[in-house]
């Protein structure tokens, strides 16, 4: 269909005294066609004197003109676009190695450099046309998120399981020279692109500094639904502690270098070596905290300011849901919330039954596993819930275990809180206030 179905319109906005409804579909902007939200956005941004051309459900076509504060919102919202399909076989892919009878989405793999730019997401650029390269560079959109895995052309073949692919490099340095931001990242896969070729590929994006922001890297996920794969090495604890101990040392280097923090080691590294993490300062303005790096430090951090402003609040018994590689640090924050509030708040590691033990984050945690683990465990007046475990604004988890029945199973009331200390901090007191007043 042309152009982009109107969603929703704001009450009180332009859009709404132009007679605009829900159901109508904008097709131009000043005579530019709109192919998505991307379109949509950079043409009216452009000029505050606009021509909308729309269709309203019945085929009726309307032209408005419109001139607007600079910078005034028209009011208009539209549905997310939908993702384009990746063409890889990437040697590691997590949606390969899902177990069957999950919902459908989770078995979509998306490569849409429109999603890394709106959302963050992180592509490959290997399926990308001439095209959508001038667009990026025409329109700006920036920053991208960018998995390399490997800068060795026939490397990142063999990652990406798709031979004649453009060279990375050659579409970074396109992108480096027109001015577009980049954050990248590293999936490492120990034997494959370690070593010598994870030296290549990190000289090389730092070369293209400050273009390239940051560098991710982050070890493989490995789960126990491999039939059929390629057989790949996991990250252990010693490969990780010999990891850290090469490539911290190197990570300050290039921050003396570039004058700021360019090169990050994901919290997992630490984790499963055991190890401190490097001091907060070295993790700069958190640009890959949604990969995973500095979550750890951080929650550490805001462990402290909650606890500083913690005061007393009763006397009863709770659980508080987490992951396995996480278990250590909030389980800390936990005793000393205990101390601080006279709770008794009980830390539940989960073991991660859906996907296999080596899989360890909190994100991926599923309802049934959650009921498992439960077995024979005394919640107390509540189970909270990190809201990381369920999908944004349904309440669901990965299985499709609703909080309803996760409550109905486990025979308990059940509890969803924001992933911070304080969020955890806000929930008890909720929860305290809500005894009292029942």
């Amino acid at each position: 269909m042309k152009g982009l179905l109107v969603e929703s319109v704001a009450h009180g906005s332009i859009a709404e005294e132009l007679e605009l409804r829900a159901g109508d579909r904008l097709l131009a902007v000043n005579g530019h066609a709109l192919r998505d939200i991307i379109d949509y956005s950079y043409y009216t941004s452009c000029d505050d004197e606009l021509l909308l051309e729309v269709e309203k459900p019945d085929g009726e076509l309307w032209e408005l003109e419109l001139q607007r504060e600079t910078g005034e919102p028209l009011g208009l919202t539209f549905p997310a676009p939908a993702p384009a399909r990746c063409a890889n076989n990437c040697v590691f892919c997590f949606v390969h190695q899902l177990p069957k009878g999950l919902r459908k989405p989770l078995y979509v793999k998306d490569e849409d450099y429109r999603l890394s730019f709106l959302n963050g997401n992180y592509v490959t650029l290997a399926n990308l046309k001439p095209a959508a390269l001038s667009r990026i560079i025409e329109q700006r959109l920036s920053p991208l998120y960018i998995s390399v895995h490997a800068t060795n052309p026939n490397l990142r073949e063999q990652l990406l399981g798709k031979t004649g692919i453009p060279p990375v490099m050659d579409q970074l340095q396109l992108l480096a020279a027109a001015g577009i931001a980049m954050h990248t990242q590293v999936v490492l896969c120990p034997g494959l692109n370690d070593g010598a070729e994870l030296e290549r590929t990190v000289a090389d994006l730092a070369g293209l500094f400050p273009a390239v922001r940051s560098l991710a890297i982050v070890p493989l996920g490995l789960t126990d639904h491999r039939a059929n794969l390629p057989r790949l090495t996991p990250v252990d604890a010693i490969y990780a502690r010999e990891f850290v101990s090469i490539w911290e040392p190197l990570a300050r280097k290039l921050r003396r270098q570039l004058g700021e923090p360019f090169l990050f080691l994901a919290d997992e590294f630490y984790l499963k070596a055991g190890l401190p993490f490097p001091p907060i300062r070295e993790y700069g303005d958190f640009p890959q905290i949604e990969n995973g790096v500095g979550m750890a430090p951080l929650f550490a951090r805001e462990a402290g300011q909650a606890l500083r402003r913690a005061r007393p609040v009763a006397s009863f018994r709770a659980t508080v849901v987490t992951g396995v590689s996480a278990a250590g640090f909030v389980g800390e924050f936990l005793g000393r919330l205990s101390e601080k509030t006279g709770l008794e708040l009980v830390t539940l590691a989960v073991e991660n039954r859906l996907f296999g033990s080596s899989v360890t984050v909190s994100g991926l945690l599923a309802g049934n596993d959650i009921v498992a683990a439960l077995a024979g465990h005394e919640t107390g007046a509540a189970l909270l819930v990190p809201d990381v475990m369920l999908k944004e604004g349904e309440g669901v988890f990965l299985d499709d275990v609703t909080l309803e029945e996760l409550q109905r199973r486990c025979v308990c009331r059940v509890i969803v809180f924001d992933s911070t200390p304080r969020g955890c901090y806000r929930a008890l007191v909720a929860l305290q206030r809500s005894m009292k007043s029942s």
